[in-house]
């Protein structure tokens, strides 16, 4: 993974005559791009960078980084992804392309969509030749998934809250488990690909009735992939840490201790302009809008968000949390459309809303500490996106050398 950087050869001679020690140190304060481009500068670097206890280290701060990967529509000859992480002193967007490591196996006429990512892996689905491609960014690997039990699916047939990408040994071994759950005949069905088996396995998943899936049973496993948003309820699917094991969650919207918020009173769960709901990892954030004057109603402007999650027993959306006022204030830009992704992983919940208005896109990352009741707001610089299509969006764990 190459990120394009240009280094002034006298300066890094001279920061290659500090101690190593130093060296190390403010190396471990860079993000994993940039320590990759110093690599390549001369071999005192690379030295340092390749031993053991240092990639020991970088690994070990790199685990608690989050990233948020976003994926511009060009052809594959152009293709680059650009990532940025909220631990980063620079405070940038990283650009890293791929389009030499796809060269093997993706033709140059190819567009692609990106599905989603986990440390080292990122999945790409081909828009005509409707194939799923995964790439290590760390190693340069990329290979083909076999189609799925389904068959060849199309960029379109993908849903971002459906899949989930995680790993399927130790960090560096390239090794992961791709799931998406879909309704096979209206049957709720889960999906596994194993990269080291390099093949499907499929579970029909059965609701047991009279019985709910409890913390200590799977909300605390896998994760949760969603499956059907409906006016009055929504089903996912909660799947344990080592297997198929599986079971149906259909979750009230109106039901259950919520600290006095019912959605259909306060937000209306109807499907509207006005509305928006983003799920992920067992959680919704519900996105109420309002359009700026009756003649520009094309026009948006945030109003309230909250962030609902499963109750104890797995059978109701429980009211979590609001975004303060004054946070609303501070995200209230103008716009025309909104999407999001929305991730949880030790307790914190990450989400992006990106909106477009008049072809320029904005992207808002929202933090929210449980444990603390606490919300934060991520600033984020420009991603000069303007007049470009996006591709696709997600959050990933840490990178690892």
């Amino acid at each position: 993974m190459e990120e394009h950087m240009n280094y002034n050869s006298s300066d890094s001679l001279g920061f290659c005559l500090l101690p190593s020690e130093l060296i190390q140190s403010i190396l471990l304060n860079l993000a994993l791009p940039e320590i990759v481009g110093l690599k390549l500068v001369n071999k005192t670097l690379a030295t340092i960078i390749s031993d053991q206890s240092f990639v020991r280290e970088c690994n070990m701060r790199s685990s608690s980084a989050s990233w948020l990967f976003v994926f511009k529509k060009r052809w594959s000859k152009d293709a680059t992804l650009m990532g940025f992480t909220d631990q980063s002193m620079s405070n940038r967007w990283f650009e890293i392309s791929i389009a030499k490591i796809l060269e093997p196996v993706v033709s140059p006429g190819e567009v692609l969509y990106f599905l989603t990512a986990s440390g080292n892996t990122f999945l790409f689905a081909c828009n005509k030749n409707k194939e799923v491609i995964a790439v290590d960014l760390m190693t340069k690997r990329v290979k083909k998934v076999p189609p799925s039990p389904l068959g060849p699916r199309g960029t379109s047939s993908w849903r971002r809250s459906g899949m989930k990408l995680v790993p399927g040994g130790p960090p560096g071994s390239g090794r992961f488990r791709f799931l998406f759950a879909e309704l096979v005949e209206e049957r709720p069905t889960l999906f596994e690909y194993d990269s080291e088996t390099d093949d499907w396995k499929t579970a029909e998943v059965e609701e047991i009735e009279g019985r709910s899936q409890s913390h200590s049973d799977g909300l605390k496993g896998l994760g949760f992939l969603h499956l059907v948003d409906g006016s009055q309820s929504s089903t996912i699917i909660s799947c344990g840490s080592e297997s198929l094991n599986a079971s149906v969650l259909r979750l009230a919207l109106n039901r259950g201790d919520n600290r006095g918020r019912e959605p259909n009173a306060r937000l209306g769960w109807g499907h509207s302009v006005d509305l928006i709901r983003v799920y992920g990892d067992g959680h919704l954030m519900i996105i109420k809008s309002k359009a700026s004057d009756a003649v520009r109603k094309r026009t948006r402007f945030l109003e309230r968000i909250e962030l609902w999650g499963l109750s104890e027993g797995g059978r109701n959306w429980e009211f979590a949390s609001e975004i303060p006022r004054n946070l609303i204030g501070q995200i209230g830009k103008p716009y025309g459309v909104l999407m999001g992704c929305l991730q949880e992983r030790g307790g914190i919940i990450r989400a992006c809303l990106v909106c477009n208005w008049e072809g320029a896109w904005d992207m808002i990352w929202l933090s929210y500490d449980k444990a603390r009741d606490q919300w934060a707001y991520v600033p984020m610089p420009d991603s000069k996106m303007k007049d470009s299509n996006l591709a696709g969006i997600s959050f990933s764990t840490g990178l690892n050398l």
